[in-house]
């Protein structure tokens, strides 16, 4: 499986750099090109791929996948972006996510027949966002900075924010075996362990005689974070809010090594995406998608993407000064990405009453926002580009 799984990775990805360029201006996304390939060289069709949601290298991949995107997600909200300009995102965060999760909760409730408990489980899964599928809008420069800084600001936050929401939910679920204050000693213990680090190697690299060479500051960041890890791992505590804590601290207390690491953990985490998803696209079956999942399911899909974070945003947005077409582009931007395809394998593994149940639905979500936000970011970016003249 791993060769196939090496071969295939690889002729995508040559495909995918080749085709960037054009991509970038155009609904094309390299995102899309290895979510359907997936789906066609799964089992479900051509057969390429054979891999199960229970397969060690899925369940490693994405918690790989994940800590990259937490870690570099951390490093690009330091203490000092989270002050700044923090009314808006502010909004998004502490109003417009626990709303998300509510309306995502509502709706798994009354459309899809979820239980309550697994329906604001649920909600917590899907309320991240990912604006990588959406790169057009937060990475080109003709979009408003207020946009783009809402945007990136957000999602480099809402996934260190919902995963304690998801745990505990998890665990009252019957779905992990850490409860009450072992569940809590993981959470606390994870963050510990992501600000100590850090700090411990950040004091040693400013001795005078231990000092890396610029060139080599990128690796100063990839050791912290591989040391993250791998306390974490032999600790049991939890890797991911590890990650993000370890990213803010590195953030916060040395500017500049952002700056050397961001290139770098960019491509590194770009790699871990496109890779899970693949695999992710793999599990994709068509029976899992049109068999498996009646139309309720379908339809619960779709109102989380159009109603849920729409509605959460515009009462978040009431009373602020944020223009209407900039608040229409955030409310439509809250593409579902890596964060919530592990909560859903963690939903799934966890072995709950309605874990089958969740995971398809999760997953109906992500492919279903993959495909739109990534074919619709650059028309967006041109209509707001527009409007600026």
């Amino acid at each position: 499986m791993f060769a196939s799984l090496l071969l295939c990775f690889a002729v995508l990805l040559l495909i995918g750099v080749l085709i960037s360029e054009r991509a970038s201006r155009t609904i094309l996304s390299t995102a899309v090109l290895f979510l359907i390939s997936g789906f066609l060289l799964g089992p479900g069709v051509l057969g390429v791929l054979s891999v199960e949601a229970g397969d060690p290298v899925v369940k490693g991949l994405a918690e790989l996948a994940l800590f990259s995107v937490l870690f570099t997600d951390g490093m690009r909200v330091g203490w000092k972006d989270l002050r700044s300009a923090w009314q808006l995102p502010g909004r998004a965060l502490l109003l417009g996510l626990p709303l998300t999760l509510l309306i995502t909760a509502v709706l798994a409730h009354y459309v899809a027949g979820v239980p309550w408990l697994e329906a604001f489980l649920l909600g917590a899964v899907l309320a991240p966002t990912d604006p990588v599928f959406a790169s057009a809008i937060v990475g080109r420069e003709e979009v408003p900075g207020r946009l783009r800084h809402l945007l990136n600001v957000e999602s480099g936050v809402n996934d260190g924010l919902a995963l304690p929401i998801v745990l505990v939910l998890l665990a009252a679920a019957g779905g992990s075996d850490a409860e009450g204050w072992q569940l809590a000693g993981e959470i606390g213990f994870g963050i510990v362990v992501g600000v100590l680090v850090p700090l411990a190697v950040l004091t040693l690299e400013r001795l005078p005689f231990l000092k890396a060479e610029k060139n080599l500051q990128p690796l100063l960041t990839v050791s912290v974070g591989l040391l993250v890890l791998a306390l974490c791992t032999v600790t049991h505590a939890n890797l991911f809010l590890g990650a993000f804590s370890a990213g803010i601290t590195m953030a916060s207390y040395r500017p500049e090594v952002r700056e050397d690491f961001e290139q770098f953990g960019e491509l590194v985490t770009e790699l871990l995406k496109l890779a899970a998803i693949l695999v992710f696209g793999a599990l994709m079956t068509p029976v899992f998608l049109f068999q498996e999942i009646p139309l309720t399911g379908w339809i619960f899909a779709v109102l989380a993407l159009v109603v849920a974070r729409p509605v959460a945003l515009y009462i978040s947005f009431l009373g602020s000064n944020f223009p209407v077409p900039l608040q229409i582009a955030a409310m439509w931007f809250g593409p579902k990405g890596f964060a919530s395809v592990v909560y859903g394998l963690l939903v799934l593994e966890s072995g709950i009453d309605q874990a089958n149940v969740l995971y398809h639905l999760v997953a109906l979500v992500i492919v279903i926002s993959i495909l739109a936000h990534s074919s619709t970011d650059v028309v967006v970016a041109k209509k707001l580009d527009a409007q600026r003249h």
